[in-house]
């Protein structure tokens, strides 16, 4: 299958670098446990990442577990997380498990945050966490920065904004913690080429940290994890073009889809693209019979109705879909 459901760098990393990580991880003292703390790893981080001074880190199994450590640490009778729909499905999966109570409030219909609505549940269900992913999945876009700000400041419990797809979209909200105490910033490697190796990095004021650091699993990023972020950091370039050619084809991608007849498709600040046709369900088993694997959204949401998404690849690979998107609907 040309597998383009995941959000994945579709690119490996280059020869060289993938035989001195061989050389790194043959020496590796896999008898011992890894270093408890990342301390090497986060010094990489806090360089690749600029993150600002005054703020601490904490490293997860990708960004699940780092979700799952802030709704354990606000579980309580009654707590609540705030969300928007549709968004990113595991904040109101493990919020549910961590026995907290998940109110989503939808987005408007071309997908942009609701922010009258949102601040009405802010002062109905008092949440304990809002999390915020920027740019959105499966949507793509970026919400409006300013609206955000005001969520911020309305709310009585932390603020996660979930930076998953920064290196497409060159947002952040990583300068603005210093100015908000209630404000947490979450990355992950996943989707920059390295999802393979798990790791998540959640950013902000070491007050906060430090409690959420007592949820944290002993060990929870293993050896190998830490040296192969740590050396791939080391050429964060390689990383840079890869993204840069990612949205090279996102755009070229973009405008295909754009000229498909009953074709919607959406702007993104991501590595994918949401469409809306008709008959989804049959075009994506029409793809799948094709060798192409993309992801149906229809029926996860009213405002998914006949949506699919598809995650940018190598031109070969777009060429590939476009080619058995035609098909399809030509069958």
């Amino acid at each position: 299958m040309v597998k383009l459901d995941a959000m994945e760098n579709p690119y490996r990393l280059p020869e060289a670098l993938r035989a001195r990580l061989a050389r790194l991880v043959q020496d590796a003292p896999l008898n011992r446990y890894p270093d408890p703390v990342a301390a090497a790893l986060k010094a990489r981080l806090r360089q690749a990442l600029e993150v600002p001074a005054g703020m601490e880190l904490l490293l997860g199994n990708g960004s699940d577990e780092l979700i799952q450590m802030l709704a354990l640490a606000a579980a309580r009778p009654d707590a609540v997380a705030l969300g928007v729909e549709p968004s990113f499905t595991m904040f109101r999966t493990i919020a549910t498990c961590a026995g907290v109570r998940y109110v989503g409030v939808d987005l408007r219909e071309d997908f942009a945050l609701d922010v009258e609505r949102m601040l009405a549940a802010v002062v109905r269900h008092r949440p304990a966490l809002i999390f915020i992913a920027y740019p959105n999945n499966p949507t793509g876009n970026l919400f409006d920065a300013g609206l955000i700000t005001r969520l911020i400041e309305a709310a009585p419990g932390l603020v996660v904004v979930d930076e998953a797809y920064h290196s497409f979209a060159g947002e952040s909200f990583l300068a603005r913690l210093a100015r908000h105490s209630n404000l947490l910033v979450m990355r992950t490697l996943s989707k920059l080429g390295l999802a393979g190796i798990r790791l998540g990095v959640l950013v902000g004021g070491g007050a906060w940290l430090t409690q959420l650091d007592k949820l944290r699993l002993p060990y929870n990023v293993n050896t190998l994890t830490q040296i192969v972020a740590a050396e791939v950091l080391q050429h964060a370039e390689v990383l840079t073009e890869q993204a840069a050619a990612i949205k090279l084809e996102r755009g070229r991608l973009l405008r295909e889809l754009q000229r498909v007849p009953g074709v919607t498709a959406y702007p993104s600040d991501a590595n994918f693209i949401l469409f809306r046709i008709g008959h989804a369900e049959r075009v994506f088993d029409g793809l799948k019979q094709r060798g192409v694997l993309i992801k149906s959204l229809h029926g996860s949401h009213r405002l998914l109705a006949d949506c699919l998404r598809v995650t940018v690849g190598t031109p070969d690979e777009n060429d590939a879909f476009l080619t058995a998107l035609t098909q399809t609907l030509n069958a």
